[in-house]
């Protein structure tokens, strides 16, 4: 199943963020549902400001880092349970929460037993990576003190596509943005399979190339593989954008750029098999300079099973083709 908000990339960050939010507290629950606390998680960072001090309900927001309708919807609650109430001030026109006794004992629970626990089983989510990802959320905080997603989207372009070579740390999307549109068409053949998990070894290291085109906000949206199959002899192939990147023109940018890498590979022959069911890809070949052939089918269409259709680059010279 397509995972939506994983495809968007950082436009819906904000989504994918509340989504892991939930499923951290729906286990952080069971834990304290476990320890007898008839608290929720949203309760426990009201719970850990008023250790030791009582605070307004600005104070709190502020401590927090939430609104004050927020916090005030949580002190209520709160109260509602006798952990919290109001105390005496020095100023009778401000009002001072803090922890009642049931408060305190469940602020001493929490503190001893609940949160280390919970503390623990999330560095084990994180894999040891835990500093860096607070760092980087912390990073974050203090940009959308700078300037909210709002200010920033005014003055942003949704322009901006750009091309990204090969890299390990793609492979993963070389693979799932081409087995997303083949398995939704097709089926994966063994060679596809070859291809896609071992791309280094299967493209790059024969000779071949594989691109990459990102769109601002949506991050790595495209990918297209050059594969060598002989001296001056490229297939144009595993080429996928992502529905994220729809109206971007992502797919044509990045096909220019295959064509313009091929002729500085010294590319004499560049073709690409497909179906005549991917009909928007093969008007955009078509549209770039492909024509249909039938010798490159006759040479090569026995590749793929669902091939029926051969196209060749006419911007090349066609040189015969191996016998």
């Amino acid at each position: 199943m397509q995972d939506v908000l994983v495809d968007m990339g950082p436009a819906f960050l904000g989504s994918r963020l509340k989504r892991l939010a939930e499923r951290l507290q729906a286990g952080a629950m069971r834990v304290i549902e476990e320890a007898g606390l008839p608290l929720q998680p949203g309760h426990m960072a009201v719970l850990a400001a008023l250790r030791g001090r009582a605070l307004t309900i600005g104070q709190l927001a502020e401590a927090i880092g939430i609104s004050q309708p927020g916090v005030t919807r949580a002190v209520g609650q709160l109260e509602k349970l006798g952990i919290v109430a109001g105390v005496p001030a020095a100023d009778q026109r401000t009002r001072m929460i803090g922890l009642t006794p049931a408060g305190q004992a469940a602020a001493y629970r929490a503190a001893t037993d609940l949160w280390p626990r919970i503390g623990l089983a999330a560095e084990e989510v994180l894999g040891g990576g835990g500093h860096g990802f607070l760092a980087q959320l912390t990073a974050i905080e203090r940009a959308l003190d700078q300037a909210s997603i709002a200010e920033r989207a005014a003055h942003a372009s949704a322009g901006g596509l750009r091309i990204r070579e090969f890299e390990d740390s793609l492979a993963g999307d070389f693979h799932d943005i081409n087995a997303q549109w083949i398995t939704a068409m097709f089926a994966l053949e063994p060679t596809d399979r070859d291809v896609l998990e071992h791309p280094q070894q299967r493209i790059i290291a024969p000779g071949g190339t594989i691109l990459f085109v990102e769109a601002p906000g949506l991050g790595v949206v495209g990918t297209c593989a050059l594969q060598r199959t002989g001296p001056g002899r490229f297939e144009l192939t595993k080429m996928g954008v992502r529905d994220s990147a729809r109206g971007l023109k992502a797919g044509e940018f990045l096909l220019q750029a295959m064509i313009e890498r091929a002729g500085a590979m010294g590319a004499e022959l560049l073709y690409l098999l497909t179906n005549a069911r991917c009909e928007a890809a093969i008007h955009l070949y078509r549209k770039l300079g492909f024509v249909d052939d039938a010798q490159i089918m006759a040479e090569y269409g026995a590749r793929y099973e669902r091939c029926n259709v051969a196209m060749r680059f006419a911007g090349l010279p066609a040189p015969p083709l191996a016998r």
